[in-house]
């Protein structure tokens, strides 16, 4: 396993395991598949309804807790300082653990100050290892560092071939913000590009493939999320080859500008 380091000093795996839309009774099954084929990254959120499952996963498993890097995310109904605490809490234990690795703001809200508030405190006092935000624009970012002590460590958010967020991403680099992707793969919405296809070709791999590598090598980490374990090991299996720049810059071209999924300027408002 690869590891991108945060601006803090902890290690962040450049690959993890989403569990976006596992239902709960899966949720255990397929973590705990994940962790056997090789993933040291679980990405969850209160909203998802499955870290119940992501718990029992982890602790079941022939793997030690301190090997796994876990991440979760606060809801936008999360308002205040006070609930921001007591939404961690009940998110520590539910994933029956003592500390969580990285925990974001899920996405920006009108609250997003007292809640990032309650997360440094959290972070000073050893109960989160990283903190950061996810679906963070530029002018978000700026405007909860107007209050923040701290900077965040991360910026998840959707980012694909088809939508390669260069702006943020330069914006987030010049901060030491790793920016971390969902949606890696478009929810198999690449499968069909051209380009691709004949890249997976030439390197004999796959699409997925293909994506993922290129995304790691932007530096970007990733979070594909499958049930099948085919398709776990195929995701995890891109340590062993290396896109040739020429090739990175035919995916480059496939950016088309456009966010297929909800807008943070509406979505978490």
């Amino acid at each position: 396993m690869e590891y991108y380091t945060l601006k803090n000093g902890v290690q962040m795996p450049k690959i993890g395991y989403g569990t976006y839309k596992i239902p709960p009774f899966e949720a255990c099954d397929a973590v705990r598949s994940a962790i056997e084929v090789g993933y040291r990254h679980i990405d969850t959120a209160s909203f998802y309804e499955n870290e119940v499952g992501v718990g029992k996963a982890i602790r079941e498993s022939c793997v030690s807790r301190d090997e796994i890097f876990l991440t979760t995310k606060l809801w936008t109904n999360i308002n205040s300082y006070d609930n921001a605490i007591t939404a961690t809490k009940l998110s520590l234990e539910r994933l029956h653990t003592s500390y969580l690795d990285l925990v974001l703001i899920h996405w920006p809200t009108p609250y997003n100050a007292e809640v990032w508030r309650a997360m440094e405190d959290m972070y000073n006092g050893g109960l989160i290892r990283a903190i950061g935000v996810s679906n963070f624009k530029q002018h978000h970012i700026e405007e909860l560092l107007s209050t923040a002590k701290i900077s965040p460590m991360v910026n998840q958010v959707e980012l694909h071939p088809y939508f390669q967020q260069n702006m943020l991403r330069k914006y987030c680099k010049e901060l030491d913000i790793q920016v971390e992707a969902w949606s890696p793969l478009l929810r198999g919405g690449l499968f069909l590009d051209t380009v691709l296809n004949e890249l997976a070709i030439k390197y004999n791999k796959s699409i997925a493939q293909i994506v993922l590598r290129f995304l790691i090598q932007e530096d970007i980490s990733v979070i594909p999320k499958t049930v099948d374990i085919y398709r776990m090991r195929e995701n995890i299996n891109i340590f062993n080859f290396r896109i040739e720049d020429n090739d990175m810059d035919k995916i480059r071209a496939l950016n088309r500008d456009i966010r297929y999924y909800g807008d943070p300027d509406k979505y978490g408002f």
